[in-house]
C-alpha cells in the first residue's frame, strides 16, 4: 500500500488494471501492453500484458519499445521552453523571426459559388503566429489527415508527411501552403511541434534528434528513447496485431531501425513505460529528476498552464477526434504549452484532477500526470484503433485505487 496525505493506492484495487487488460488480450481486442503507475516518485504499479508480436508469439516485456507518436510532442515543446529559459528564443515572438520563410503566410477561406462548387480565396492574417501559437496549436497550421477542407487538401497534396524530406524542407511547403484559420483564433491540432521542431533546429544549431538526446533524454538516462532503435534493439519493439478484418497489420509507417530523414517534432520518436515515467516525473518534480535540473518550476508550471484565450473557437474535426479529451470548455480543459490541461471539476466523464496534464499518440500510448495526487499514469499500447477507449479505461483504474 503506497500511502501519501492525500490518499493511498489500493494494490488489490490497482490488481483490476491486470484483469481488464488480459481479459482483452486474451480475447484478441489487443495484442498486448504496459501499464505504469507513479505515486509519491515511487513506482505503485508496473506490468506488462499479452504480446509485443502477437503473430510471432513474442511476449511483452515491460521494457518493450513503442512509437510514441504524438507523445513526441511534450519533449519538443520542453525543448522550446529550455531554449527559452536561456534568452536564445521568446514565445511572444513571430515564427518568422526564426523561420523567416513564414513571413508572409496567408489565410485561406473557403467560398462557395452559387452551384456550392467550394473555392479557397486567400486572404492576410490578422497577425503573425507566435512561437506560443505554435506550442498551443492556434497557429492556423493544420494536419491534412483529419477533415476535408480545401486547406487540408492542399496539405495532402503537398505531401507534407514525406518521409524523405528534411525538416528544413517540410518547412519549404508549409510557407507555401495556406493556413487554415487566422493564427491566434482557433484550436486546431496541428503540425504546429512539426514547426517547433525546425524551430529548436535552427536556433540550437543542431538537429532535433542531437537536441533532444544532448539535452534532455541522455541527462534523463532515457536509455530507449529517440528516433529511431538501434539494431540490438529491435526484437523488442511493439508491434500492432493483424486486424481480423482485412488480414494485414494496421500500417505503421517507417522502419524504425534507421534514422529518418525527416524528424518529425509532431511524432517521431519512440520510447518505453520506464522512459517516459522518468520524463514525466521531472515535470511533476518541477522540472528536476535525481539532481538534474532541466528547467525551472516556474517553467513548468507555465507550460502546464491553460494558454487558451477567451473565445477560442474548436474544429468540428477536433470535437470528432478527441472526444472527452479535447482542450473544450465543455469537458472543463484547456491547453497549454505541449499538453491539455484540466482546468475545473466535474464536466469531465474521466477522472482526474484540477491541474492535471496529459497527451497520447495515435498508436494507443498514454500518460498523465496530477500534481494534486503526485500521480503519474503511462499507457503504452499499440492498438490505433482502440486508443480512446484505453486511454479512459486506463485512468478510471487508476484513479478507483485512490483510497481515504
Amino acid at each position: 500500500m503506497a500511502n501519501t496525505e492525500n490518499g493511498r493506492l489500493s494494490r488489490e484495487r490497482l490488481a483490476r488494471i491486470a484483469t481488464a487488460f488480459k481479459a482483452d488480450v486474451d480475447a484478441g481486442i489487443i495484442p498486448g501492453a504496459v501499464a505504469m503507475v507513479a505515486h509519491r516518485g515511487e513506482i505503485a504499479y508496473f506490468q506488462a500484458f499479452g504480446y509485443r508480436d502477437r503473430e510471432r508469439k513474442l511476449p511483452m516485456a515491460v521494457d518493450s519499445i513503442f512509437r510514441i507518436a504524438s507523445m513526441t510532442k511534450p519533449i519538443v515543446s520542453l525543448s522550446i521552453m529550455m531554449l527559452a529559459e536561456e534568452g536564445r528564443l521568446r514565445l511572444v515572438n513571430a515564427a518568422s523571426n526564426y523561420l523567416p520563410e513564414l513571413k508572409n503566410l496567408m489565410v485561406g477561406v473557403e467560398k462557395a459559388d452559387a452551384a456550392g462548387h467550394r473555392r479557397l480565396e486567400l486572404e492576410p492574417p490578422r497577425r503573425e503566429m507566435t512561437v506560443q501559437d505554435l506550442l498551443r496549436h492556434t497557429s492556423g497550421v493544420t494536419y491534412g489527415q483529419f477533415g476535408d477542407s480545401l486547406v487540408k487538401q492542399a496539405y495532402r497534396a503537398a505531401n507534407v508527411f514525406d518521409p524523405n524530406q528534411t525538416t528544413a524542407e517540410f518547412i519549404t511547403k508549409i510557407a507555401g501552403l495556406p493556413l487554415a484559420n487566422h493564427p491566434g483564433e482557433v484550436w486546431d491540432y496541428s503540425m504546429s511541434t512539426d514547426v517547433l521542431g525546425r524551430i529548436v533546429e535552427v536556433v540550437a544549431g543542431m538537429d532535433l534528434d542531437k537536441f533532444i538526446s544532448t539535452r534532455i533524454t541522455g541527462p534523463l538516462e532515457m536509455r530507449d528513447t529517440g528516433f529511431a532503435v538501434h539494431s540490438e534493439k529491435s526484437e523488442r519493439i511493439a508491434e500492432a496485431q493483424v486486424d481480423a478484418r482485412t488480414g494485414e497489420r494496421p500500417p505503421m509507417a517507417r522502419s524504425l531501425t534507421t534514422k529518418p530523414k525527416f524528424l518529425s517534432g509532431g511524432g517521431g520518436m519512440v520510447s518505453t513505460a520506464p522512459d517516459y515515467q522518468r520524463f514525466a516525473q521531472m515535470l511533476l518534480n518541477g522540472g528536476e529528476l535525481e539532481g538534474v535540473r532541466l528547467v525551472s518550476r516556474k517553467t513548468v508550471e507555465l507550460m502546464s498552464s491553460d494558454h487558451l484565450p477567451p473565445g477560442t473557437a474548436f474544429s468540428a474535426t477536433t470535437r470528432a477526434q478527441f472526444e472527452e479529451s479535447s482542450p473544450i470548455p465543455e469537458f472543463g480543459q484547456g491547453f497549454g504549452l505541449g499538453f491539455c490541461v484540466r482546468k475545473e471539476a466535474g464536466r469531465n466523464p474521466v477522472p482526474g484532477s484540477v491541474g492535471d496534464f496529459y497527451w497520447s499518440g495515435v498508436h494507443g500510448t498514454y500518460f498523465w500526470i496530477d500534481p494534486r495526487e503526485q500521480l503519474i499514469g503511462i499507457l503504452m499500447l499499440c492498438a490505433p484503433d482502440l486508443r480512446r477507449h484505453y486511454r479512459a479505461l486506463m485512468r478510471q483504474l487508476t484513479y478507483q485505487a485512490v483510497t481515504d
